[in-house]
C-alpha cells in the first residue's frame, strides 16, 4: 500500500522538490529543483533513498504532516525545532513517525530552507522527467495547502550506515560568492566592477527561488540602451536598471534583457539558499 502524507500545516512556502528538470531550457523551462542541493541530497542519503529523490522545501516557518502508516523522515537543511505529536524529535537524523502521528517542522533558529526527506520519496506525478515546482513556469505540482494529501513512494529495503551527527552545513553568518565576470561586464564601468568584487552587499527581502536580490552600492553602467534578450544561466549575476546586483536561483527564467556582469559558481548556491534576508554578502572573483 502506499503511504499517504497528508498537510496539517503548509507554512509560507512548502514545495515539492528534486534535482529539476534539467535539458529544457531552449523550450523555456527553468531547471527549478532544490535550491539547497547538498541538503536534498544528504537528507535522502539519510532515509536510505536515491541522492535524486524528491522531498519537501520549507521555506521559513516550516510546516506540518501527518502520514496515515508509519514512515522514517529526516528534516534537514536550516535548523529548526522537529516534533511528533508535541514531543521533541531529533533534526539531521532519521526519525519514525507513526501513522496517524503529526510532524511538525519548525521555524528554522538560522538559514532560510528546511528539507523533509521521507524514506520512498515523495511520488507525485513527474512533469518533463521531475516532480519539481516551478514558481515560474507553474510546472510540477502546486505550492503545499493545508488539506493537500502527499503520496510516498516504495522505502527502500536495506537502510545506509549513517554517522552519528550527519555534516550539516551551517547557515551563512556572510555568504560569500565565488564569481567569474562576464559575459557583459563590459557594460559597467572599472570602478562599478571594482565596487562590484569588494564591496558589502546585504540579501534583499525580495529574494525568492527565482533570484537572490542584493541591497547597497548600485553599479554604474558604462554602456546605455537595451540588450536583446540572451540566455541566462544559474548563477548568472543580472543587473536591473537601479544598479542592484541580482543572482539568479533554480527558477530563474531562461532568458533576459539587462546585462549579466559575472556568473556565480553553482556550487556555492546551496549556500545562497540558506542566506537570510539581512545577511551580509560579498562577491569574490
Amino acid at each position: 500500500m502506499t503511504v499517504k502524507l497528508s498537510v496539517v500545516r503548509a507554512g509560507a512556502l512548502t514545495t515539492v522538490q528534486d534535482l529539476g528538470r534539467g535539458g529544457h531550457a531552449h523550450l523555456g523551462v527553468p531547471r527549478s529543483g532544490a535550491l539547497d542541493e547538498n541538503a536534498l541530497r544528504l537528507g535522502n542519503r539519510l532515509v536510505g533513498n536515491p541522492e535524486d529523490a524528491a522531498v519537501l522545501e520549507t521555506t521559513l516557518t516550516g510546516c506540518a504532516l501527518r502520514p496515515d502508516r508509519g514512515v522514517t523522515v529526516v528534516v534537514g537543511g536550516a535548523p529548526c525545532p522537529v516534533t511528533v505529536d508535541g514531543a521533541p524529535a531529533a533534526w539531521g537524523t532519521p526519525v519514525h513517525v507513526p501513522a496517524g502521528a503529526t510532524l511538525d517542522v519548525g521555524a528554522p533558529g538560522a538559514g532560510v530552507r528546511s528539507y523533509v526527506a521521507v524514506a520512498g520519496g515523495i511520488a507525485v506525478e513527474p512533469v518533463l522527467g521531475s516532480r519539481s515546482t516551478d514558481l515560474l513556469s507553474g510546472l510540477g505540482p502546486a505550492p503545499l495547502s493545508a488539506g493537500d494529501v502527499l503520496p510516498v513512494g516504495e522505502a527502500p529495503r536495506t537502510r545506509p550506515a549513517t554517522p552519528v551527527a550527519a555534516p550539516w552545513p551551517a547557515p551563512p553568518a556572510e555568504l560569500v560568492l565565488p564569481v567569474r565576470f562576464g559575459p557583459r561586464d563590459d557594460w559597467f564601468t572599472e570602478a562599478a566592477r571594482r565596487t562590484f568584487t569588494t564591496a558589502t552587499y546585504t540579501v534583499s527581502g525580495n529574494s525568492n527561488r527565482i533570484g537572490l536580490r542584493t541591497e547597497g552600492p548600485a553599479l554604474e553602467r558604462a554602456l546605455e540602451g537595451e540588450l536583446p534578450s540572451e540566455g541566462m544561466v544559474l548563477g548568472a549575476v543580472q543587473v536591473p536598471p537601479d544598479g542592484r546586483p541580482v543572482v539568479f536561483l533554480h527558477d530563474h527564467p531562461t532568458t533576459g534583457g539587462y546585462p549579466v556582469i559575472a556568473v556565480v559558481a553553482e556550487p556555492a548556491l546551496s549556500a545562497a539558499a540558506q542566506a537570510a534576508p539581512g545577511t551580509p554578502l560579498r562577491f569574490t572573483l
